[in-house]
């Protein structure tokens, strides 16, 4: 599907169904079924034909993507498949998403260094930032571990951003839990988070759980977050006004007549002055202010894209 609803130069690209993890909140793998690959020939086939029809920036999706193909004998890696995405001409830029922590291998992390195509943003949801909560969740990862994937993350490449998925006020969650929380944003510092106040699946390990939190807690914590997470993204994009930044272009605008919008290498929508024939287009746009949820800019022709690290 087109991810604009206009034309379609950015596009979603299905790479697997189904998880194997049985997080004890989620129900998808009871929904969705275990986890199957797509033939790599498949995709690969999909996206040279997608690239054929004037598509530039490709979505790979999944529940879990970083274990795509571990299932399949003789099938390429997820970070292999990236590789061969890479190759593909026509295509100017490669994202993916979802990714589960406990599954982000080296080999894949290294692909933000050296694939010229692969953006410089990951969404890599954390849930929580406390150890008992996590095993509770049956994340599979520590605080601790997650912190190292994010070192190893931004020193590969060192303006990459990070956005998440929080759940606050999970069964037993305790003050000095969501604190965990609350010092992992200042940790990590994302671009942004996506914060849920937590409710029982039927079905779900986590729905058997005692020890709920009180609802007035779980909605006086979350906006918490939700203050200091806003604090947090406009340091971060209020710093790029006055860089030149790579834009994909991917329509018109709903700010007015003769304005155009596109992204960011970090899926940042920025709205400028330009003609609509530059849809499809990579253009260097210097970003003039910063918005809560888009940017402003204006087309630039210096060659070089300045980015704050």
């Amino acid at each position: 599907p087109s991810r604009t609803g206009q034309e379609e130069y950015a596009r979603f690209v299905t790479i697997m169904q189904g998880c194997d993890n049985y997080c004890s909140y989620c129900v998808v793998p009871y929904v969705r079924g275990r986890e199957i690959s797509r033939p790599s020939s498949e995709i690969l086939e999909e996206i040279s034909d997608l690239a054929g029809q004037g598509v530039r920036e490709v979505t790979l999706i999944g529940q879990n993507v970083n274990s795509y193909g571990i299932k399949e004998e003789g099938e390429l890696s997820f970070a292999e498949l990236l590789e061969q995405v890479n190759a593909i001409d026509g295509i100017e830029r490669i994202r993916f998403t979802t990714s589960h922590p406990k599954d982000l291998s080296d080999e894949l992390i290294d692909c933000f260094g050296r694939l010229d195509k692969l953006c410089k943003h990951l969404h890599l949801p954390v849930q929580c930032g406390s150890n008992e909560i996590l095993r509770a969740m049956n994340r599979g990862y520590t605080r601790e571990r997650y912190l190292e994937i994010v070192a190893r993350l931004k020193e590969v490449c060192p303006d990459i951003r990070l956005t998440t998925d929080i759940i606050v006020g999970f069964p037993g969650e305790t003050a000095e839990n969501f604190a965990d929380t609350m010092s992992l944003l200042e940790e990590v510092r994302y671009a942004e988070i996506y914060s849920f106040i937590y409710s029982p699946r039927r079905g779900t390990a986590a729905a058997d759980l005692d020890d709920p939190v009180p609802a007035n807690v779980k909605q006086q914590q979350f906006e918490q977050m939700l203050e200091r997470q806003q604090q947090i993204s406009s340091q971060i994009w209020e710093a790029d006004v006055g860089t030149v930044q790579e834009v994909l272009v991917e329509g018109a605008s709903k700010m007015g007549a003769g304005q155009i919008f596109g992204r960011t290498t970090w899926n940042r929508i920025v709205n400028f002055t330009g003609p609509a024939e530059l849809a499809g287009q990579l253009v260097n746009v210097r970003i003039t202010k910063a918005y809560r949820n888009s940017m402003l800019g204006e087309i630039t022709d210096e060659d070089e894209v300045k980015v704050n690290e």
